[in-house]
C-alpha cells in the first residue's frame, strides 16, 4: 500500500523513481480505507534528505500510512527553506489537538550541548508528555532517543572520547520480542554521534528492555515494556552516501574527524560503499508498523465508518 505525502514534496518523484507508491491527498480521499496516521518530528538540519530516508524505510508495509511533518516553532532552520517548511510542515501547537497512531523523533546536531541549553528543549518536553496520550507508539532516533531517555526516565548522556562514526555489528539479544521478528543474529546499522547512553544506566530501569546492541557502539535498540516508547540509539535510515556526505563536509571543514568505521573498502573514501543495512532498517520499521502501531491501535481508531 502507498504511503500519502504532500503534492510537491520533492522527496515524492524520488521515490516514485524507485518505484515506490505514493500517492498525494486528491486520490488518498478518495481511498475507502482507514490509514495509519504517522507523524514526523523532523530535528535534522538536512530536513529533505531525511525526508526521503524515513520515507522510504516506512513505504515496506502493506498499510497505508499518511504522514504528517512537525517542526519546532522555537527554532529558525538554517539548512532549509522556510517556504519549504510553510508548505509542508506543521508546527506541534497546529497538530497538538490530533491522534497520531505512530510518532518519529530524529535525531539532532545538538549532542554536545546539555539538554536544557538546546533551544527548543521546552518544546520537545511539551512534545514527549503529549505523545504518552496522543500517540499509540513513538519511536526516538539517535538524540531523539537519547534526549527521550533523559527525559522519560531521567537516563544521562555521556560524551565519547572520539565520535561513534561508521557501520557497525550489533547482535539481537532478545528474540522473542516481535520488534526484532525476522532480523539476523547480527546486523549492520550506521551511527554517528558525540555522545551515548550507558547500559548499565538503561538496566536500572524496570520497564526497559534492551533489544540489540554492539560490542563496539554500545546498546542500539531499546523498548519499553508497553511498546509506547522505543529507542533507536543509530541511523538505519541512513541512505547509501549519508556517512560519506557528513565526512566529506567535515574534512573540508577541516575538523579532526576520522573515516567512518567499517564503510568504505579498504578505508577508501573514493570507493561508493556497499548498502548492506537496508533490509535489517525495512524490518525494524514495518515490524513497529505492524505490531506497536497498527495493532495495538485502540479499535474504534481503525473501523472505518460504513458508507450509507
Amino acid at each position: 500500500m502507498p504511503i500519502k505525502v504532500q503534492s510537491g514534496l520533492p522527496a515524492r518523484e524520488k521515490l516514485e523513481w524507485e518505484n515506490v507508491f505514493t500517492m498525494d491527498e486528491n486520490r488518498a480521499m478518495h481511498q475507502d480505507i482507514r490509514p495509519i496516521e504517522v507523524g514526523i518530528l523532523n530535528l535534522m538540519p538536512l530536513k529533505e534528505d531525511t525526508e526521503l530516508q524515513i520515507l522510504r524505510a516506512l513505504s515496506n508495509t502493506p498499510l497505508q500510512v499518511d504522514v504528517t511533518f512537525v517542526t519546532v516553532s522555537s527554532h529558525e532552520s538554517k539548512n532549509t527553506s522556510v517556504s519549504h517548511l510553510n508548505k509542508f510542515y506543521n508546527t506541534f501547537a497546529e497538530i497538538k489537538d490530533r491522534k497520531f497512531d505512530g510518532f518519529i523523533i530524529t535525531g539532532a546536531p545538538v549532542e554536545q550541548m546539555e539538554y536544557e541549553e538546546v533551544d527548543y528543549w521546552k518544546e520537545f518536553e511539551e512534545i514527549c508528555e503529549w505523545t504518552k496520550t496522543n500517540v499509540t507508539s513513538t519511536m526516538h532516533l539517535c538524540w531523539g532517543a537519547q534526549a527521550g531517555l533523559y527525559y522519560h526516565y531521567g537516563i544521562p548522556k555521556h560524551m565519547l572520547e572520539h565520535k561513534m562514526f561508521g557501520l557497525f555489528e550489533h547482535r539481537v539479544s532478545n528474540r522473542k520480542v516481535p520488534l526484532v521478528r525476522g532480523f539476523d543474529d547480527c546486523f549492520l546499522a550506521p551511527h554517528s554521534r558525540h555522545t551515548e547512553v550507558r547500559k548499565e544506566d538503561i538496566e536500572k530501569v524496570p520497564e526497559l528492555t534492551i533489544l540489540a546492541e554492539s560490542e563496539k557502539a554500545g546498546v542500539f535498540l531499546v523498548m519499553d515494556e508497553t511498546g509506547k516508547k522505543i529507542f533507536v540509539m543509530g541511523h538505519p535510515e541512513y541512505d547509501r552516501m549519508t556517512l560519506h556526505t557528513e565526512y566529506m563536509r567535515d574534512k573540508e571543514k577541516g575538523l579532526d574527524i576520522q573515516v567512518p568505521e567499517n564503510y568504505y573498502e579498504n578505508d577508501d573514501c573514493t570507493v561508493k560503499p556497499n548498502l548492506v543495512w537496508r533490509s535489517h532498517a525495512n524490518a525494524l520499521y514495518t515490524n513497529w508498523l505492524n505490531y506497536y502501531v497498527y495493532q495495538t491501535t485502540p479499535y474504534e481508531y481503525i473501523t472505518v465508518p460504513q458508507k450509507k
